[in-house]
Order: structure tokens, then C-alpha cells, then sequence
């Protein structure tokens, strides 16, 4: 069937049953605002904050503004909760910020002064002496008239000796950073293609019926050579996993997820979130983000929410690309697919990866996706054209595809945001959604016509999804060594990187800042070469086996040259080698494909069931995260006995080079730097090194932030000349990645600076 008669097909077929079915199951995750959760999250956020626990406290007051009400004279308390938080974080600009908020929501008159010395701090702090100044006068005119606020008065005394003592630090101030060299990177030299939105001038647009679509060097590319710099043009915050909660007692978690941590819109890190007015779910960096996403969106979205977080990802990102192009460049491109355009449907050699080919005979109306003018832009018509593969996908994947993309045009319809779907309406009329005058089991043309450019995206999403992934800090983070992982935080649609073909050995690296991502040449590309991307399975992660039948999903099989190579007869993986069990007697390497290994040294002959040591290998990682865990509530020396252990048990069955073995090194010395033995840490960490290069190589992104480890530890233990090397050597492999203005490379510099302005006497010693 066609994408328009499957619409037409699940708007027949949704019954009552299975919408009442989807009720039930958005229950269990509601996105209304709940007064009583209110309540229940500010009890706990002054429990933390009476213990000390600031970060705690801030993060529930953020859930606590999420659930009051528009309107509720708790608002502007919980903001001001919310700013004594910051303030004792040393956030003094944010703290400000949720001041004016408690004011502007009417924070009550008795209450005020309090504030108002919070304010003084705060400005005191960050140096502005004449506005401090400005409300200390005023309030110790107002506590003098009212000896009910004497209680108030230490501390304005404690605030204006701070006052003095500032004032006379403003009066030396001290030299500024560039004065000891500056640690800002140089700036990237970077020329837009005229052909390519976001690409660089250095790569140009080509299309076969073998690759389809695809990007080759026009001239010759060095490492670290920005190649796209690409703003999404749709992505929506994964929620991502929700923690346990700390009472069975209640349903409200008091755990952080990404969607309390980070912007809904904009994706930036959050510290005081400003919350939706009319969902629990919804949070932004600022009031100007939630104004552009409700203009853009959000307004469709607000009391979807449930449903959309039940439907999954993929119906959301659907949903939120048709509200962000309009619906009449919707209807045209939708239209366009009808009248016989085959490039809208499956074309010849689909087979291809994700830089979404056309049919051969596209070739004469020029490559899909672009303008009149024959540029490629990162627009909706580009996204359009990427390839929804709908031959490929499974019946059953497209019935329940179809199934959801109309169930959720029906709730639009019930709710009565069909005119705002379709942008009927200016947005001052959006705020109170009105009757409908259909009935549920009836949608209107219009809406069958958003249905198809919704499906068309859920299919087009299983290969042309990208993740947008931010580096997150394990642990606490308050330690001298940061220990960071790949977290997944968004789901968006990129059309020019997606012109970008896989290879399981690419040549290039991709990062993320907020919704943009920049493409980076991870190796020399020559004038002509194709430009790569991994989609996911890296030849030093998987085997070939494993690599293919990952691929699979994107309907094509990789015939890059480390798929070809281990294809070969008698060929076998170097990570099935360097993975390997070890036989338990003489170490040598045990082989066999089958459910029973033998050991590789004939003069041993010792034989083992795959199934065994299988299991001791999940034992020991069990065991490792249990030693992780309790160095997080602080039982180091427990931690480092229980690694120790399991050290040992490894080396009886695992190869040396094995991944466990690295990890293992690697937690061992984080154990080492949170105790302060900055030596034993460098000692395992240089270990962990050697494994982390085996696998990945000594130039990879994974080499690079083991070295940025091994630079903070040898910082802090005061090795001053390993510690500039490393840092050198850093800096040059993660800059290739990251670029000279990544947040890394920066502290990098810093390290560097501050080590060489110690006297040469010392730097001689060390």
C-alpha cells in the first residue's frame, strides 16, 4: 500500500477498543500539572536543603515549580526556594534571575526583605557594588522603621563589611586571563559550500545508483578539518531512563532524568528551569525558549504530552517536523508524492545507506531533495526527499506505525487543535483549545494529509534517526578527576549530515553542541575520496557478524573495507582475538566456534564451555559496577578490595587485552584520585591506556579522553612534566574530534598555563 491508502487503511481499522486501550496506557505517564506533587517535592527540596544538600534541593524545587499551578501564590515562593539554593551553589547570575521571577509572581510583602539580602549577596558577589549598595540602603531604612525584621539585621551587618572588603578588591583588580597567555583556542577558518547548506567549500554533492546521495572531497581534507557545521531542523529531548524512587510509599520520583536536566528546546544544560504553563513535562533554559517553543510547537504538543510520551520518540519527532514546516509546504511536498513521483516511494537501489538515493531517473531533474536552484539545503523539502524505504519495512512495523500516526491525528482533532495544526489561527487564540465539530471517528482531509507526512517520517526515522549524544559526568562530579560517558539525549533529523554514507571504519568525527552538530575530518581525506560516517557498529566495537546484522535495520549490507577484510576466508576479528577467554591453566588464547572451547596450546589440551566462562565474565561485571556503586557512597577502600578481586579472577580467564581488563585499570585509578594517591592512579590509568589504544587505536576519540584523565591526575599529583606531555598529546587527538573551542580543550589550557607559570626551579624538580 501506499503511505495514502495506509492512512486511509488505519483510519478504518483504529477502533474504540484500541483508543481506549492507548487512554489506559497513557496513565502511566501523565504530564499534568499535580498541586499535591507540588507540595510533596517542596517538603523534600527543605529537607535537603536544611541538610546541606543543595543540588538536591535545587533539582526538586525545579520539579516543585513544574507542578504549581499558573497563578498560585506558591509559584513565586518556590522560585525564591529556589534562588537561596543558587546562591549557595554559587550561581549568582541564575540566582538573580529566579529573584526577579519570585517578584514578578508576586512574592508576599513580609517576605520580601529576605530576598532582597539575598539579592545584595548576589550582587556583592559578582561585583556590583553600586546596585548592592543601592538595596542595602533601602532595606536598612525599612528594618529600622520595623523592629519585627531586627532578625535581619546580622546579616546585613556581615553583608555590608562584605561590601567593604569587595570595594577594596575592586580597587585592585586583578590581571586579566589573556594577560598570561589566554587559553581561547584559535578560531577554525571555515568557508560555506554555495551548493551544500552547513558543508564546508571543500566537499561537493555527487549521486550514483550505487551509493545514492553521498559527499566526496572536492580538494585535499586534513585531520581535524570542520566538514558540516548543521543546526537540527527538528529534535525532541529523550526522557531517557527514570531512577529508583527513594520511598515506595509515593508515586513521584524524586531522580533527575534528562528531561529535568536539560532544554527542551534548545537542549542546553540546565540549572533553574523555566517550566511550561500548562505541563508538568516541559522545561527551558529561559523564558525566551518556552515563548519560541510553544510559537513553534508546543502549543500543539502541551496536552499531547502523555500520548506523545507514550507513542515513543519517533511519533513525537513525526509530530513536532510537520508543526515546525507548516502545513502548507506539508500539503505540497504531500501532493507532489501523488502525481507519480516515484522518488517519493521506494526507488531502485534502496538498498543504500543512509544518504538516501533516488531512483536513476531522478538524475535528470536533479538530485532529490534539492531547490530550483540545485542547492541542497537543510530544509523541509531536503527531509522530505530522504528515503522512508517503505518496501523494506515489515507489515507488521508499518500497521502499527500507521495505527499510531492516526491515533494521534484523532487526539488532535478531539482536542480541538486541528486550526492550530494547521495554522488557521494566530497564536493568541491557541491557549484555549475549543470543540470540535467532527467526531472522533472522522478525520478531515487536512488531517489525513499530516497523518501522511507523519508516517512518511516514523518510516524514514528507523534509518535516518540521529542521536544526539552529550558527554555526561558519572558520579557526583565535585572530585579532582571527571569521569564523563556518551549519554543519548535528543532524536532529530539532520538532511545534510544524512547525506553522509556509512562506513565501520569511518574517516571522519561527529559532535554535538545543544541541537547543532559539527562533522570533523577524523584522518587525511584526499581530493576525491568519499566522506564517512559510522552509524554506530565501529569495526574495533563488533564483529563483522555482529556489524552486519546490526546494519541490517538500515536495509543495506556495509561493504567497507574492514567488513570485506574479515569476510575473507580464515580472517578473524581483531576484537574476537583481543576479547578473548584465556585458558585457565596456561593462559594461552581458547578458540572454537562452538559451545565448547579448547585451549589453543595443544600440549594443554584443557577444554571449557562457552556458556561457563560466559557467565563468570557477566559475574565480574556485576561485581565491577557493585565496586563503582560503593565508592559513590563513599567506601573507597572497599571499592578498591572489590576491583582488586575481581582484577584478579579476570586475569585466570580473560585475555590481557580484553575490554574488562581496561575498565577495570580505569576504576581502579578514579578509586586511587578520590583518595588522593595520585601516583597509584597514574599508574593504573596508564594501563588502562594501553588497552583503550589496542582497541580503538592511539589517535581515537576513546584514547583522547583516557589522556584527558591521565592529564587531571598527573595535574593534581603535581608531575609537572608528564603532565604537560600528556596534556600536548591530549589536546592534539581531541581536537581533531572536538575542535580548539571545545569545553575539554579549554581546561586543557587552563592546565597548561597554570603549570607553566610555576618557577623554573620547580619545573626543573618535577
Amino acid at each position: 500500500a501506499s503511505l495514502q491508502d495506509a492512512v486511509r487503511l488505519g483510519c478504518d481499522v483504529l477502533r474504540s477498543e484500541e483508543e481506549a486501550a492507548l487512554v489506559q496506557l497513557c496513565h502511566r505517564a501523565t504530564t499534568d500539572k499535580k498541586p499535591e506533587a507540588a507540595s510533596w517535592y517542596r517538603e523534600q527540596g527543605n529537607q535537603e536543603f536544611k541538610r546541606g544538600r543543595y543540588q538536591a534541593a535545587l533539582r526538586l524545587y525545579s520539579k516543585v515549580a513544574s507542578h504549581e499551578l499558573p497563578g498560585s501564590p506558591e509559584v513565586s515562593v518556590c522560585f525564591a526556594n529556589r534562588s537561596a539554593a543558587l546562591l549557595h551553589l554559587g550561581h549568582f547570575e541564575v540566582c538573580l534571575e529566579d529573584i526577579a521571577r519570585a517578584e514578578s509572581h508576586g512574592y508576599p510583602d513580609r517576605l520580601l526583605p529576605k530576598v532582597l539580602l539575598r539579592k545584595a549577596e548576589c550582587l556583592l558577589c559578582l561585583g556590583r557594588l553600586q546596585d548592592a549598595q543601592d538595596i542595602l540602603r533601602g532595606l536598612e531604612s525599612k528594618i529600622a522603621l520595623d523592629g519585627v525584621m531586627t532578625t535581619h539585621l546580622t546579616r546585613l551587618q556581615k553583608l555590608s563589611q562584605l561590601k567593604v572588603k569587595l570595594g577594596e578588591k575592586e580597587r585592585c583588580p586583578e590581571p586579566a586571563q589573556g594577560e598570561h597567555g589566554g587559553t581561547q583556542g584559535e578560531p577554525e577558518i571555515w568557508e560555506e559550500n554555495n551548493r551544500i547548506s552547513g558543508a564546508s567549500s571543500s566537499l561537493s554533492l555527487s549521486f550514483d545508483a550505487e551509493r545514492g546521495r553521498h559527499l566526496v572531497a572536492s580538494q585535499d581534507i586534513v585531520a581535524g578539518q570542520s566538514l558540516v557545521k548543521e543546526e537540527a531542523f527538528v529534535s525532541v529531548l529523550c526522557s531517557g531512563e527514570s531512577l529508583p524512587l527513594q520511598d515506595g510509599d509515593t508515586a513521584w520520583d524524586t531522580g533527575a532524568t534528562n528531561a529535568d536536566l536539560y532544554c527542551h528546546r534548545c537542549l542546553r544544560q540546565l540549572l533553574a528551569s523555566v517550566p511550561c504553563q500548562g505541563c508538568s513535562y516541559a522545561k527551558y533554559c529561559s523564558q525566551d525558549c518556552a515563548d519560541r517553543a510553544w510559537q513553534q510547537y508546543h502549543r500543539a504538543e502541551c496536552s499531547l504530552g502523555a500520548l506523545l510520551l507514550t507513542l515513543g520518540v519517533f511519533c513525537h519527532v513525526a509530530l513536532r517536523t510537520v508543526l515546525l514546516a507548516g502545513f502548507a509546504e506539508v500539503s505540497r511536498l504531500v501532493e507532489g508524492s501523488h502525481h507519480g513521483d516515484k522518488n517519493f516511494q521506494s526507488p531502485e537501489g534502496s538498498c543504500k545507506p543512509l544518504s538516501e538515493a533516488a531512483d536513476a531517473g531522478a538524475g535528470s531533474r536533479g538530485v532529490p531533495g534539492c531547490d530550483s536552484s540545485g542547492r541542497y539545503q537543510s530544509s523541509y523539502q531536503a527531509l522530505f526527499h530522504l528515503l522512508p524505504h517503505t518496501e523494506q519495512h515489515s507489515p507488521e512495523h508499518k500497521f502499527l506505525c500507521t495505527l499510531s500516526v492516526v491515533a494521534l491525528c484523532k487526539q488532535l482533532q478531539a482536542a480541538g487543535l486541528e486550526a492550530a495544526v494547521l495554522s488557521q489561527e494566530s497564536p493568541q487564540q491557541w491557549s484555549k483549545p475549543k470543540t470540535c465539530e467532527k467526531t472522533s471517528d472522522e478525520l478531515s482531509p487536512e488531517l489525513k494529509t499530516v497523518a501522511e507526512a507523519m508516517l512518511r517520517h516514523v518510516l524514514q526515522l528507523q534509518c535516518n534517526a540521529q542521536a544526539i549524544t552529550v558527554m555526561q559526568e558519572l558520579g557526583p562530579g565535585d572530585g579532582a578527576v571527571v569521569d564523563k560517558k556518551p549519554v543519548r539525549l535528543a532524536t532529530a533529523f539532520f538532511p545534510v549530515l544524512s547525506l553522509l554514507n556509512h562506513s565501520c571504519c569511518p574517516n571522519t568525527s561527529v559532535s554535538f553542541s545543544g541541537t547543532a552538530t559539527t562533522v570533523r575530518a577524523a584522518q587525511p581525506i584526499s581530493s576525491g575520496q568519499e566522506v564517512l560516517h559510522c552509524y554506530g557498529p565501529h569495526w574495533c566495537r563488533m564483529r563483522v557478524a555482529e556489524r552486519q546484522q546490526f546494519l541490517s535495520q538500515y536495509f543495506f549490507k556495509c561493504h567497507c573495507p574492514a567488513c570485506l577484510q574479515e569476510l575473507e576466508p580464515g580472517v578473524k576479528s581483531v576484537v574476537s582475538i583481543r576479547n578473548s577467554f584465556c585458558c585457565p591453566k596456561c593462559q594461552a588464547q581458547m578458540q572454537g566456534e562452538e559451545d565448547t572451547l579448547c585451549c589453543s596450546n595443544e600440549a594443554c589440551a584443557t577444554s571449557a564451555s562457552r556458556d561457563h566462562l560466559s557467565g563468570r565474565l557477566q559475574d565480574l561485571q556485576q561485581q565491577t559496577k557493585k565496586a563503582l556503586d560503593l565508592l559513590r557512597v563513599g567506601k573507597a577502600d572497599q571499592a578498591i578490595k572489590m576491583l582488586l578481586k575481581c582484577q584478579m579472577d579476570a586475569g585466570t580467564f580473560l585475555s590481557p587485552e580484553h575490554l574488562l581488563m581496561g575498565e577495570m585499570e580505569d576504576h581502579l585509578a578514579q578509586v586511587y584520585a578520590t583518595l588522593g594517591k595520585w601516583q597509584e592512579a597514574a599508574r593504573h590509568l596508564r594501563k588502562s591506556i594501553e588497552i583503550v589504544e589496542m582497541h580503538h587505536g592511539p589517535s581515537s576519540v576513546e584514547t583522547g579522553h583516557e589522556l584527558f584523565k591521565l592529564a587531571q591526575i598527573l595535574f593534581n599529583g603535581f608531575a609537572v612534566s608528564e603532565a604537560l606531555s600528556t596534556i600536548q598529546r591530549a589536546e592534539g587527538i581531541l581536537s581533531v574530534h572536538f575542535g580548539p573551542q571545545s569545553a575539554q580543550i579549554q581546561e586543557l589550557q587552563e592546565m597548561k598555563a597554570c603549570l607553566s607559570e610555576l618557577p623554573r626551579n620547580i619545573l626543573q624538580r618535577t
